[in-house]
């Protein structure tokens, strides 16, 4: 046996053939000048629209001095306005990681009609005007709408409180939350399960041991967007908010505040002050994803 397939190995050494070897991997960019080309292009790009602006405001705000900036974040009417949009977003991040879970499982795992559909109406809240989508929260929820007649008698208001912010928080940010973890289910392969059932596994122990590890990454990022995205909502969440300072003011409006008092530089502090407080929760959030990550791996 081992004479007939070693035969064309030989064959082909007679006749002189080299043996085949595998095809170097080929760009289609120059390797030099692909390089500092997409390099020089994504730090253009950086600096044009990230970096520029971030200077300019944190140079803005610097001019208040120290006194004036701490006086600013002592006051009670902004720090309520951060507890209540931070809170808030990470109430509606909460939100949208289990419905985009839910969303996700369903469209990968079932056949059902209309699942295009629905797959189509995922990504609704990035075409609609955030405006609209605020407005018609606002006329759903309120004492008298569709929704906020059933639960008004309840004693469960919705408009005007940190509950409907969360609500216009979590419509805005589900997207994003579906899209970051549908992929990985569609890429996960189901032969783990089946093997984990045959062996003996319930349905939550196979959730819990296979599916929910290969997910973990995925639902860090679901949740690190949504919650980056809803943090700087003013549009959806201002109609439905009510604006009562001290109760249901978010820090974007309040920034939209000074700004019509011509306080400039204030404004600028409190869009440097939420810049900061997100990027340290961000980060924190990434700390987390790695860790967990690390220690699956």
């Amino acid at each position: 046996m081992e004479n007939s397939l070693s035969l064309p190995q030989e064959k082909s050494r007679a006749e002189g053939e080299l043996p085949r070897l595998p095809a170097a991997r080929t760009w289609s960019l120059p390797s030099g000048a692909g390089f500092r080309l997409c390099l020089g292009g994504t730090l253009g790009y950086l600096t044009l629209v990230v970096l520029l602006p971030l200077s300019a405001l944190f140079s803005r705000s610097a001019g208040l001095g120290v006194r004036r900036w701490w006086d600013l974040i002592r006051d009670p009417r902004v720090l309520d306005s951060l507890a209540v949009t931070f809170g808030c977003a990470a109430a509606a991040a909460t939100v949208d990681l289990t419905l985009g879970l839910l969303a996700s499982w369903v469209l990968v795992r079932y056949a059902f009609p209309g699942r295009r559909l629905l797959d189509a109406l995922i990504d609704l809240p990035f075409a609609l005007p955030t405006a609209v989508a605020g407005i018609t929260l606002a006329t759903l929820c309120v004492p008298n709408g569709w929704i906020g007649r059933w639960l008004a008698p309840l004693g469960i208001p919705i408009a005007f409180s940190p509950l409907g912010i969360t609500l216009a928080m979590a419509f805005v940010g589900l997207p994003l939350a579906v899209r970051s973890v549908q992929p990985v289910l569609q890429e996960m392969d189901p032969d783990e399960e089946e093997a984990a059932a045959c062996l003996g596994a319930g349905r939550w122990t196979t959730f819990r041991r296979i599916v929910l590890p290969q997910l973990s990454p995925a639902l860090f990022t679901a949740f690190s967007l949504s919650f980056a995205r809803v943090i700087g909502e003013y549009g959806s969440v201002v109609f439905i908010a009510g604006n009562m300072p001290y109760k249901t003011e978010i820090l974007p409006l309040l920034v939209i505040t000074k700004l019509e008092q011509y306080d400039y530089a204030g404004a600028t502090a409190l869009g440097a002050l939420s810049l900061v407080a997100a990027f340290v929760l961000l980060f924190s959030i990434n700390l987390l994803k790695r860790r967990f990550s690390g220690e699956r791996t």
